[in-house]
């Protein structure tokens, strides 16, 4: 996945393809891959970013999944993926965040990255807000790497406020929960 010899960088020209559960190209895993090893180039030694494709196949293969990509011309410049939580089972319930009344339903934000060349450029937050945007679920929850705080910054300029910390896996950093309320 070679950058093309010119990138277009106006945001007018970033195309946004949407994909969910049941309807998934062949190609499909690959590119999410492809786009993952380029944002995490540099990273790639740690165990954890190399488990990205076992993350792959178990959210695309939930119900509910959906998956925003989005691309300069051909090239895949970054992707958002989530899907529906089982009401009163969310992993987020373990902190001490309570939501207002009558908030029954949560959609998780799985994986939001732009590939290098096109980050800071408006790109993650189209494919947050085209991702979001046809959710009927009350919240938005997501984990940030505590390490990261420009990027939990971003975040909260979004609408989302940390709620707490987890750990989900043994070899996952130590990860910020933030939750958005998707109704107001």
């Amino acid at each position: 996945m070679g950058r093309p010899p010119t990138c277009r960088l106006e945001l007018n020209v970033i195309d946004l393809r949407h994909f969910q559960h049941g309807n998934l190209p062949e190609s499909f895993r690959q590119l999410l891959i492809d786009i993952h090893d380029d944002a995490y180039a540099d990273a790639m030694d740690d165990p954890f970013n190399q488990r990205f494709p076992w993350f792959v196949d178990h959210w695309s293969g939930m119900e509910g999944f959906t998956c925003v990509v989005a691309y300069d011309g051909d090239e895949p410049t970054g992707f958002a993926y989530g899907g529906p939580l089982t009401p009163g089972r969310e992993w987020w319930r373990s902190t001490d965040y309570e939501p207002n009344n009558g908030y029954t339903s949560t959609y998780a934000v799985s994986e939001l990255m732009v590939r290098p060349h096109w980050r800071k450029k408006g790109v993650s937050e189209r494919l947050h807000e085209a991702l979001l945007k046809e959710r009927t679920e009350d919240l938005a929850v997501l984990l940030v790497d505590v390490t990261h705080p420009k990027v939990q910054a971003l975040y909260e300029s979004w609408g989302y406020t940390k709620v707490g910390e987890q750990r989900p896996f043994a070899d996952a950093p130590l990860l910020a929960v933030m939750i958005k309320d998707l109704r107001s």
